[in-house]
């Protein structure tokens, strides 16, 4: 498979790893992946018809997003193998929000910024720009790193709201939803 991704130029090498050709391809491919796992053709249909809960006058609530999402996680995967999730997080955050932005918005994984940081998702609707980072709870600590990391991108991107996913495995989790704010910036955080 990967010979075959390089033969036409979707793949290449990068200092003997291999990595995707370019970010079109990225998303293509992302896509792929993801329509190949999203095969409940039921649940896909609901999603697509509570689709325009999630749009008013043309512009993406993704604080309605977010909030959904964490309802639909806890109901679904609340009681999975944390291993199971702790690989997967990303690709389920992503199936859900596909059919809500599909046709009038992208994504991007990994986004470079000038001073080569990396954004984990950056969703682009309608010409807004919505920052969200993914993260795996490792204490209150790393967390605190976390919520100013995204500030910072915030700041980067001239934008005043962002998300902050969490993955918690721990036995005794307090999952949920907070909003923080600092400077007038504000971080909707959602603990699954």
């Amino acid at each position: 498979m990967i010979n075959l991704g390089v033969t036409f130029a979707f793949l290449k090498e990068n200092n003997g790893v291999v990595a995707v050709k370019n970010r079109i391809f990225e998303t293509k491919l992302y896509d792929l992946f993801l329509s190949e796992m999203y095969t409940d053709h039921a649940n896909s249909q609901t999603r697509s018809i509570e689709r325009n809960q999630y749009i008013v006058k043309d512009s993406l609530q993704m604080k309605l997003v977010m909030e959904k999402f964490y309802q639909h996680f806890t109901e679904i995967y609340g009681d999975s193998d944390w291993k199971f999730v702790e690989n997967q997080g990303r690709k389920i955050f992503l199936m859900y929000l596909k059919p809500i932005i599909n046709g009038t918005g992208n994504y991007y994984i990994e986004a470079q910024t000038r001073d080569m940081r990396r954004t984990d998702i950056i969703v682009d609707y309608h010409g807004k720009q919505f920052i969200i980072e993914l993260k795996i709870w490792h204490g209150s600590e790393y967390n605190q790193r976390g919520e100013k990391q995204l500030f910072e991108y915030l700041d980067y991107y001239g934008a005043d709201t962002g998300y902050l996913l969490s993955f918690n495995f721990n036995k005794n989790k307090k999952t949920g939803i907070q909003e923080i704010s600092q400077n007038g910036k504000y971080i909707l955080e959602v603990v699954v």
